[in-house]
């Protein structure tokens, strides 16, 4: 590296003195803490066996203090991430090149938009990507992946020569609603009236918990443990995470944790988990053990608006997908994804695939953006 930085790779993120790492997301991203991704280490969630081999990237100054960091991993397959390439991989297969193993630079099984430069200094943003595509470059892997990277890292990358994707997801907008009702006033009446039955419904059939902080109890992990398992199964099979992942968030992360519960009499039957920053409420993991008409809707969606007004948040992000959402007063907002691709014919082919997938992209946002459920005018 130049000018007296040096760059390490480690093994894991846990081998990293948290205060090295997290002096580097003062903004307290809880998706790139310290704690976030050492407990996917120390739990199994990541590591032997799960195709997520942790590989943390971090340089150091000339004074040999902490100065950029990649949360990266090698990966063998393309599961967990929420920016789909097996296509890429099958075309680049199809021509006898071999796509995994890959870099990918992420927060794993988080489809949240945030920092994945951790950077003491933007200056320091071509040092660690060159570190990045030296990784690639010396061990013949096919390509590195940054994904759900915020919107202001872009120039960053694209300043390297890294390919940029576009991406598409439904966050909540808090307009300085006084309340929940505020909210709905600014929607048309049909959905108005929709969601006010939608919440009707839900309430009546369950009781409703919000339990935040050190009163989140190993009982509720327990009961969470199961709602997650149910969902994971239908959607993935199997679930990414291990339930000793849960003990070490409740732990280490209780100050960041909100759960919603649903209850029947004294019986938790479902239950939403949610990660919280400054600015942002998270809903990360929900799932049931009985169906219950517009449940997955209150637990999800109106409890993350509640807690966001009455926290002051300005916004919400609910996951991944879900046109649903545009309903339930979530709108249209682009994701991003920069890629370092180390074969040239390769790359030129992914290239011109970007090129039409983003003018794809941008009118369909565009198109969700005037599906909207706000009175027009």
């Amino acid at each position: 590296m130049t000018d007296g930085v040096t760059a390490e790779l480690f093994s894991k993120v846990s081998d990293i003195p948290a205060d090295h790492w997290d002096a580097l997301n003062p903004r307290g991203n809880p998706f790139v803490a310290h704690a976030f991704l050492a407990a996917l280490e120390e739990s199994g969630s990541v590591g032997p066996g799960t195709g997520w081999s942790p590989a943390p990237i971090m340089i150091r100054d000339a004074g040999g203090v902490p100065a950029a960091a990649l949360p990266a991993y090698l990966k063998s397959h393309s599961q967990g991430e929420y920016v789909f390439d097996h296509h890429w991989a099958d075309a680049f297969e199809r021509v006898g090149g071999q796509y995994y193993p890959k870099l990918q630079i992420a927060a794993p099984f988080s489809p949240v938009p945030g920092p994945r430069l951790l950077l003491r200094d933007p200056a320091l943003a071509p040092a660690i990507l060159a570190a990045a595509e030296a990784v690639v470059d010396q061990n013949g892997l096919s390509s590195a992946h940054a994904t759900f990277v915020e919107e202001g890292e872009l120039e960053l990358f694209r300043a390297a020569g890294w390919l940029t994707r576009i991406g598409t997801q439904f966050h909540w907008q808090n307009r300085d609603y006084a309340d929940f009702d505020g909210f709905l006033s600014a929607l048309s009446s049909r959905k108005r009236k929709a969601i006010r039955k939608e919440r009707a419904a839900a309430q009546s059939a369950v009781r409703i918990a919000q339990i935040n902080g050190a009163d989140i109890t190993p009982d509720h992990w327990d009961a969470f443990w199961v709602f997650y398992q149910d969902t994971g199964a239908r959607k993935w099979g199997q679930p990414y995470l291990t339930r000793a992942f849960f003990d070490r968030i409740g732990e280490s992360m209780q100050d960041s944790i909100v759960l919603f519960l649903a209850y029947d009499g004294d019986r938790p039957i479902a239950g939403a988990l949610n990660f919280v920053s400054p600015d942002c409420l998270y809903g990360r993991y929900w799932g049931c053990t009985c169906d219950v008409p517009f449940l997955h809707f209150e637990l999800c969606y109106y409890q993350a608006i509640d807690y966001a007004i009455a926290h002051g948040l300005p916004r919400v992000e609910a996951g991944a997908q879900g046109e649903h959402k545009l309903a339930r007063g979530y709108e249209a907002v682009p994701t991003y994804s920069a890629h370092y691709i180390a074969n040239a014919g390769f790359r030129s082919a992914v290239a011109d695939f970007l090129a039409r997938e983003s003018q794809a992209m941008e009118r369909q946002i565009e198109f969700l953006g005037e599906m909207a459920p706000f009175k027009k005018g």
